[in-house]
């Protein structure tokens, strides 16, 4: 999980958390193209975009337990490089 080419599987909740995200999206711009009110497409978007956060923190989170597991079951590994890397992920979905 850690290498830029290796291929990372994502479970099924975070492909149903993107497809419900992109549901709140899409209402939001239905609601803009129907002239809804401000405060309603506001709240729509603020639910997306906390929806949005939930989904990358999941996805970080998942990704520093594999990045601690290879650590700890490969010796050969640059362990703090392994860490570094992840955390590095986790400011950026910050």
């Amino acid at each position: 999980m850690t290498e830029l080419n290796e291929q990372t599987v994502y479970d099924k909740a975070i492909v149903n958390r993107i497809n419900r995200l992109q549901g709140q999206i899409n209402g939001a711009l239905k609601m803009i193209e129907e002239g809804k009110s401000c405060r309603d497409v506001v709240m729509q978007l603020s639910a997306a975009k906390n929806a949005l956060n939930r989904t990358m923190n999941v996805i970080v989170s998942e990704n520093l337990v594999e990045c601690v597991k290879e650590a700890m079951d490969n010796e050969d590994a640059e362990t703090d490089e392994i860490i570094k890397e992840a955390v590095e992920l986790l400011n950026k979905s910050r």
